[in-house]
Order: structure tokens, then sequence, then C-alpha cells
């Protein structure tokens, strides 16, 4: 079994525990994960702090700089999206549909949607990317 520290688009947080890490993925691709304080369906991984037993054939965990340094750029990537994207919040599947097919302008944009919608999109051919949630470096 292997825990995961999950976080739903409203913000809140739990865990939830699973066979493998595939398993996590085919519930969470089959739409099947929802958080158990809101019902919100659009669940992801949250950063957590690995739990692996270390064995001899383990690899260690990343160092604390690589991890740092990872998590630097993540929160630069998420200020450039903020800083330079249209923000559409909930409108985001609709937007993402008009600016694909022609409807309206092109343009950057982000926003909320769920799972569902997240696949809907790319099988519409229409190219999208997680965003991924970081804690506030304040604390």
């Amino acid at each position: 079994m292997i825990r995961f520290a999950l976080r739903c688009g409203q913000g809140h947080e739990f865990e939830g525990w699973f066979k493998s890490g595939a398993a996590f993925e085919e519930q969470h691709d089959a739409g099947r994960l929802e958080c158990p304080m809101c019902g919100d369906r659009s669940v992801g991984k949250a950063i957590m702090a690995p739990a692996v037993a270390r064995t001899g054939s383990a690899e260690p965990s990343p160092p604390p700089e690589k991890m740092a340094k990872m998590l630097a750029f993540l929160r630069a990537l998420r200020a450039h999206v903020e800083a330079n994207f249209e923000h559409v919040g909930e409108r985001f599947p609709e937007e993402a549909r008009k600016i694909h097919y022609g409807e309206a302008e092109a343009r950057d944009i982000y926003g909320e949607a769920t799972g569902e919608e997240v696949r809907s999109l790319l099988e519409e051919g229409i190219d999208v990317r997680p965003l991924p949630w970081l804690p506030k470096a304040d604390g």
C-alpha cells in the first residue's frame, strides 16, 4: 500500500491509500477520486515528503538542495503563468474550446477544470496542462 497526500481544486487536503502508484493513476484518470469534504472530483497529488522504507535496492530520495531547486522552479512557473496568462476560472473548459475552434481571440489562459473536463478537452485535441498547486512560500 502507498499513501498519497491529495488536494482538491477547492484547496482541501486529505490523504488516500492505494495499492500502487498505478492504482492511483487508474482511479485518477477514471475520475473516481473525490474530495471527502466537498465532493470535488478535481483531485491531484499534493507535495509531500516521501516515506519510503530503505532497502539495498531502493533509490535514495533526492537531496534537499535538489528538492528546493525543483520547488523554486515550480513556483517560478506558476508565477509566470499567473502574471502573463488570463485567469478564466471555472470557465476554463469553455474558453479553451472557443479559442481552439476560433470562436474567441487566441490567448494564453488558465483556470479550473475537473479531471473529466480535462480528459474531454484532450480527446478533442485541445492541448491542456495541469498547473501544480504549491504551498505558499511564506508559511
